[in-house]
């Protein structure tokens, strides 16, 4: 073992040598969550200004101006006044303003039993989710007012008084409605999702390293003479995979510790998160040896490690929210270590114990189990 160690520390100061093993393990990941955060930025915080064009002036009108005005929309709506259509489309085209509703002439005459005349919502190109969220909100006021006047009708038709009917199915709800609910105990921020996501794919660059170190030793001959000295292979293998695990464990706890002391990301219990980092730097051993197992030289070494790297991040959600995307790439991130490892940073920093990476970090070692097998069997059939 202390040829091992030996090893591992020599691999590890000929890699802290080269800047690029300090750009691509600790600077850029940091950099790239931070950016990749503050595009999202914005949609986690939304709130945007709306204006009512009230060409109606009646009830319903009235009773709509006020839902807008409402608590339940003051966190995401700000109602600004307007003079008239022209006045809000101006506004629309200066991005002033973010949506814009107009009630048409006898929109309240909906109210006692007259024609439903539709709601314009107005909105601008550079504003589609304000667009979206006004439809949303004018869709949603139209429904509860149909059923109100088909509730209206049936009682009617049933034979009850129309008496106060009007006034009683104005204090009805509709049975399926949409309530904001946490997900878990904490808000998952951009920062939260992409530090974790970020590090492990620039992490997974260790793999090129490792590989390519490799080759370019048995080429000049390093290995060679290392191999004619007192020292056991299996010495010279455990040292380099030391270090491939160090460096991996180091890179990805260096990004944990930066962007939750500057940058405020919640990535869970230490602990927890410590467990989900050493088996990813396991994996980073097993894929290492794979590609060492399948290459003939340096470069084949970095061009199927590059093909490796990127296929995992491209199916394991590094690059987008994984929780967003459909049913079937949900399931095939579950086929990747980063997309185990993904899924257990997002349980932890929603609020979840220690005890929910336990599967994801079974998931990991599997994976790596699977790698492994696979890589003793090509080693096999080359040394053949």
């Amino acid at each position: 073992m202390n040829a091992a160690f030996v090893v591992a520390g020599k691999d590890l100061r000929q890699r802290l040598r080269d800047r690029s093993a300090w750009i691509l393990g600790f600077l850029a990941p940091v950099a790239v969550a931070m950016l990749v955060s503050f595009a999202f930025r914005g949609a986690e915080s939304f709130h945007t200004d709306v204006a009512v064009v009230n060409e109606d002036g009646g009830v319903l009108a009235a009773a709509f101006t006020a839902h807008l005005a409402g608590p339940e929309l003051e966190s995401v709506l700000t109602l600004v006044e307007v003079k008239g259509t022209a006045e809000a489309r101006a506004l629309l085209d200066e991005g002033d303003l973010g949506a814009a509703f107009v009630l048409p002439s006898g929109f309240s005459a909906a109210a006692t039993g007259g024609e439903i005349r539709p709601i314009t919502v107005l909105s601008s190109v550079d504003s589609p989710l304000a667009g979206a969220v006004a439809r949303s909100i004018a869709e949603s006021f139209v429904a509860q007012l149909n059923a109100d006047r088909l509730s209206v009708a049936v009682a009617v038709a049933a034979g009850a008084p129309p008496g106060n009917l009007p006034e009683e199915a104005a204090g009805l709800r509709l049975p399926e409605r949409v309530v904001p609910k946490a997900a878990g105990t904490e808000k998952l921020t951009g920062v939260g999702y992409y530090g974790p996501a970020m590090g492990i794919f620039f992490m997974f660059f260790a793999i090129g390293f490792g590989a390519k170190g490799y080759f370019e030793e048995r080429r000049n001959g390093t290995l060679d003479r290392i191999g004619v000295a007192p020292v056991r292979p299996r010495s010279i293998l455990v040292g380099k995979a030391l270090a491939t695990f160090v460096y991996g464990a180091a890179s990805l706890s260096s990004v944990a510790v930066v962007t939750s002391l500057f940058f405020g990301a919640e990535w869970g219990p230490p602990l927890a998160v410590g467990a989900v980092i050493l088996a990813l730097a396991l994996t980073l051993v097993c894929l290492t040896a794979f590609v060492i197992a399948i290459a003939g030289s340096d470069r084949q070494a970095d061009g199927i490690a590059s093909i490796i790297i990127f296929g995992l991040v491209l199916l394991g959600g590094n690059f987008v929210l994984i929780g967003g995307a459909p049913e079937f790439m949900r399931r095939l991130a579950l086929l990747t270590p980063n997309g185990w490892a993904l899924r257990a940073f997002t349980d932890l920093a929603g609020g979840a114990g220690w005890t929910s990476v336990i599967l994801p970090v079974m998931a990991i070692l599997a994976f790596c189990g699977v790698v492994s097998v696979a890589t003793a069997v090509l080693y096999r059939r080359r040394s053949r």
